[in-house]
């Protein structure tokens, strides 16, 4: 199967310091990728460059064949990207908001108002249609910034943290969403949360001072009797995984 995410080499250097060290590998339809790392490894840096938000400084990253760097227009109409913090305009409300990037993708009228009304179902924010998103708590905010992603049906999805704030019962119902959008795309998932790993990804990377350190499907990790809890806690305290 094709892969809509590709990436190939990928390097970010900053003043004397790499950030992210030749890292290449690719997601397939159907893939839910969840891509871990001790603080400081490399991950919201990968997710930036992937989402066209800051160049790289070598190697190339592609979305449903578009360059990220050469076409990003057409790189970003196939792509869903929940960025840490999901910025937004607090003083809309939360239909204002969708209704505004909607417009920006380039919606009207009565498809602008049924993609806007379904992104809110989907995020259970049809409660809150009205408020301010500066009224809301933290993880209303983020079911905000994930209603965005989901509003144009993008084929690629690039999830920064997308369970932080939410309560036990909203994480459940964003990975129940996740699991049911997971056939028809391409989803990377950043998260410290190593339970949701097991609950929704088919696959999982671990990256380590930037570089790329685990590349395989979580049960694949816990048969060779390296738990995902296991990798992580060496990575944290500075040792090499296995």
């Amino acid at each position: 199967m094709a892969a809509l995410i590709e990436i190939e080499r990928l390097t970010k250097r900053f003043a004397g310091f790499t950030a992210v060290d030749d890292i290449s590998f690719s997601v397939a339809r159907g893939e839910v990728l969840g891509f871990l790392g001790p603080n400081g490894a490399g991950k919201s840096t990968t997710m930036r460059m992937l989402a066209g938000f800051m160049p790289p400084t070598a190697g190339t990253a592609s979305i449903c064949g578009a360059d990220v760097v050469d076409q990003p227009v057409r790189a970003k109409r196939n792509l869903g990207f929940l960025p840490e913090g999901a910025p937004t305009y607090p003083e809309m409300t939360v239909a204002g908001f969708l209704a505004f990037t909607g417009r920006i993708r380039g919606f009207r009228g009565s498809e602008l108002a049924d993609r806007t009304d379904h992104a809110m179902a989907l995020t259970q924010l049809e409660g809150v249609r009205l408020q301010p998103i500066e009224t809301l708590s933290k993880g209303f905010k983020r079911r905000v910034g994930l209603a965005q992603a989901l509003l144009h049906d993008p084929p690629v999805l690039v999830l920064d943290e997308p369970t932080d704030g939410l309560d036990p019962n909203q994480k459940h119902e964003v990975r129940e969403l996740i699991r049911r959008m997971a056939p028809e795309k391409a989803i990377v998932i950043s998260t410290h949360i190593l339970e949701e790993v097991g609950a929704v990804c088919t696959r999982a990377i671990i990256i380590a001072r930037g570089r790329l350190v685990v590349d395989a499907p979580p049960s694949v990790l816990e048969e060779q009797g390296s738990s995902l809890d296991d990798v992580f806690r060496r990575l944290t305290l500075g040792q090499e995984a296995a």
